[in-house]
């Protein structure tokens, strides 16, 4: 990640966490971005995706994918359509299991994707735009480490935002 850079956050109330998926949804670069979602079970993974794609617009149930693998949403974002798909590889127990289920053609369309333990398709996952590593500290705050692969993606993200 040579021209990468790293926030360090530390989200005290779900408020925070909301308050920065509105923030992240207004970002242009979300329109065709891939984010990785980091961290242990009841770290927060699901419930920030699920405020991230309200604030983009979408509307209804928004579920996890843990027994479904993929959920896809549709939406206007930024005056454009916006095709958004949410996964969570938790299940897997081989990286192949990525290959196999089919999802290279969903990295390769136009839109967001959006997953849940990467670490588990190993290296066959397309390298993501931004990671979002989360991690509850002893007083029970979300510490953020937000990884961008590119210092030029999500410059509303820079390194004075705090919420």
């Amino acid at each position: 990640m040579n021209n990468s850079r790293t926030i360090n956050l530390i989200w005290r109330h779900e408020q925070q966490t909301l308050d920065f998926a509105q923030k992240l949804s207004m970002d242009p670069s979300i329109l065709d971005a891939k984010i990785a979602l980091y961290g242990d079970l009841g770290a927060g993974k699901t419930t920030f995706t699920r405020f991230l794609l309200k604030a983009l617009g979408v509307e209804g149930s928004i579920k996890s994918p843990t027994y479904t693998l993929v959920e896809s949403y549709e939406t206007l974002s930024h005056g454009e359509p916006l095709s958004i798909w949410h996964m969570d590889f938790y299940r897997f127990n081989d990286p192949l299991e990525w290959e196999d289920a089919g999802l290279r053609e969903i990295f390769a369309a136009k839109g967001l994707k959006i997953y849940e333990w990467p670490e588990r398709a190993g290296d066959l996952l397309p390298r993501a735009d931004l990671e979002i590593h989360m991690h509850m500290n002893t007083k029970e705050e979300r510490e953020v480490e937000l990884r961008l692969r590119s210092a030029d993606q999500f410059l509303s993200l820079g390194d004075s935002f705090q919420v």
